[in-house]
Parts: C-alpha cells; sequence; structure tokens
C-alpha cells in the first residue's frame, strides 16, 4: 500500500484500545503523553469495565469503580475514556462483537489505533487484539453496518495500527517477543505512573488473584528492562501492523524522531 502523508500532529486522533482498565497504563500511557504534548487528540477505550476485577465486590459494584478510575487515569492525560461494555472473559470474536468494534473505531475516527498483541496469556487480550484489527479494516467499508440505533458515518482510511508488549513481553508459550521498535518515555514516565495510581482497586485484586505486590513497582521493572535494551531509562515496546491494505511508514517514527529507538539502541 502507498504510503500516507502525515498530517499536522495537532489533527491527529489516536485511540488507545486494550481489553480492561490498566492495561493501556501499563503498555503505552507513555507515548500517549508524548503525542498528547504533540497536540494529539488521544481517546482511551476499554473493551470491559473490569467487573471481575475483585475478590470482595459484586461485579457492577466493581465495575462502577473501575469505570470511575479509568476516567480520571484518562483526564491526568488530557484524554477521553470510553468503555465498549463487554464483560471480562466474555469477549468473543463473532459478528456481534466485530459490529460494536467497528461502530467504536468509527465514532472516534482515529489516525493512529494501538490495542492488545495478536498473543498473550489471556483469551481477552487476544480476542481484543483480533477484533481491532477487523474493525480498523472494516471501519471505511461503506457497505458495512454495525446495526446501531444512530450509526457514525464509515472512516475515510484504515488507520495505522500497533499492538502493545503483551504481559512480560512473552507470548502464550512463554517464549519472548522482542518489538519492532521501543518509544523512549522516560519524559512522561511520571505521567504514566501517576496514571497506573488511579486504579487503586487493582493492588488488592492482584495480591488476592495472582500474588503480586507493588503494583506500581512492578510498572516501573518492566519500563526500566524495556528501557535498557532501548538505551534510554524507560522505555515502551511496540510493533506495527504491517499487513496488506494497512499503512507501512511508521508515523510514530515521523512524529516522535529520536524518541522512536530500534532494537539495538
Amino acid at each position: 500500500m502507498a504510503e500516507q502523508s502525515t498530517p499536522s500532529a495537532s489533527n491527529l486522533r489516536v485511540l488507545a484500545i486494550h481489553a480492561h482498565p490498566d492495561d493501556v497504563e501499563f503498555q503505552c500511557a507513555g507515548t500517549l503523553a508524548l503525542l498528547k504534548r504533540l497536540g494529539c487528540q488521544i481517546t482511551i477505550a476499554t473493551m470491559t469495565p473490569g467487573d471481575c476485577g475483585s475478590a470482595e465486590l459484586p461485579a457492577e459494584e466493581i465495575a462502577r469503580v473501575r469505570r470511575e478510575e479509568a476516567r480520571r487515569s484518562a483526564e491526568l492525560l488530557g484524554a477521553q475514556y470510553m468503555c465498549l461494555e463487554f464483560r471480562d472473559l466474555c469477549i468473543d470474536v463473532d459478528t456481534p462483537s466485530r459490529r460494536r468494534v467497528v461502530e467504536a473505531v468509527r465514532r472516534v475516527r482515529p489516525d493512529i489505533i494501538f490495542t492488545a498483541p495478536p498473543s498473550d496469556y489471556m483469551s481477552d487480550h487476544e480476542f481484543t487484539s483480533r477484533l481491532v484489527r477487523d474493525a480498523a479494516f472494516i471501519a471505511p467499508i461503506k457497505n458495512y453496518q454495525t446495526h446501531q440505533w444512530d450509526p457514525a458515518p464509515p472512516t475515510d482510511k484504515i488507520p495505522y495500527l500497533y499492538y502493545v508488549d503483551p504481559v512480560e513481553g512473552k507470548d502464550i508459550f512463554g517464549n519472548p517477543i522482542e518489538p519492532q521498535f521501543y518509544v523512549d518515555i522516560t519524559e512522561t514516565f511520571e505521567l504514566k505512573r501517576q496514571m497506573l495510581a488511579c486504579h487503586e482497586s487493582q493492588r488488592a485484586w492482584l495480591l488476592k488473584q495472582h500474588g503480586i505486590d507493588e503494583y506500581l513497582n512492578k510498572l516501573e521493572e518492566w519500563s526500566r528492562s524495556r528501557g535498557e535494551q532501548a538505551g534510554v531509562p524507560y522505555a515502551e515496546g511496540f510493533r506495527q501492523h504491517l499487513g496488506h491494505p494497512y499503512p507501512s511508514d511508521n508515523i510514530l517514527g515521523q512524529l516522535l524522531g529520536s524518541l522512536v529507538r530500534s532494537p539495538t539502541g
């Protein structure tokens, strides 16, 4: 596919859509903050409200709590937050789900999308990745109907599509997945940390469910690890979807310049 011309950053819309509240903060909030500084309009979306993310609160109550945490996190960035209202562990790759995600993409009309990686430790992440990939392709197709009561019009083009790191940088078999490139987030790491800190309910949940404590310290350890690979203090790793007919030039490199680092640093 021919390369698309790069519009002014102030005219760019960016959608970061992952499965659950706090996934975006862990994997790409530093890069979103850099793009926000350039003037990009940012929307953070979650497929679910995190309704299974508590050992004490019932589903609808923890969902309410986590939507508010996600909203406050996005507010720190100056971003919009939306939830597609799937339910935890109930995301499926099927036609009704695909229509819902296409409708979300058409409403945001992004130039750039960040989403979950194709291979990760749980199905919600992997199915989110597939649905978002499909939606990016389908959104411009005029004859595709989402069957919403007030549908958004088709988009003008297929957006740039980037996959964030899987959890711990590993596929479902525990094999390392190497990023195509890194983004130096040293300047925005503290904001990334503050955004994750908004998700107060999740420290208790992860300690109970997975035996993981020190929620924010895990974020710092991972960002430092990717930073070491990129030759900077803190970094986030990405892969770009380069299949036909998605845009193949790396718009992040054009926008962020030297902050985009190769695997060799």
